[in-house]
């Protein structure tokens, strides 16, 4: 169990919650910079970046989200709308695809 980044996650989540943006991605950053396997933390990172059309960086906290947990249904998801997002429309149908697979009850295998 990893306390602190526990903790700073929780309060992370409440920054979100309340608006706090900025706050939020601070917290989410520090959350994956002491623990770079914390799948949770990625995929919060990416989805405010998001909201914040920060969005290559988004895309790459969910392209390591995803490597983290390839089969995660809500990680392909969050993905495919990064791209959207930024206008990358060929690798958000990629996304996807993984998604609608998963959502099917198939595995999105580790490369």
């Amino acid at each position: 169990m990893n306390t602190q980044r526990d903790d700073l996650f929780d309060q992370a989540n409440g920054d979100l919650a309340i608006g706090e943006l900025e706050a939020a991605i601070t917290g989410y950053r520090r959350c994956v910079e002491l623990d770079p396997a914390f799948f949770d933390g990625w995929q919060a990172l990416g989805m405010v970046l998001m909201k914040t059309d920060q969005l290559k960086e988004a895309i790459g906290c969910g392209l390591q989200a995803v490597t983290l947990e390839p089969n995660d249904l809500l990680a392909w998801t969050a993905l495919s709308q990064m791209y959207v997002a930024n206008g990358q429309i060929p690798e958000a149908e990629e996304a996807k695809q993984n998604a609608t697979i998963l959502g099917l009850g198939g595995k999105v295998l580790k490369s």
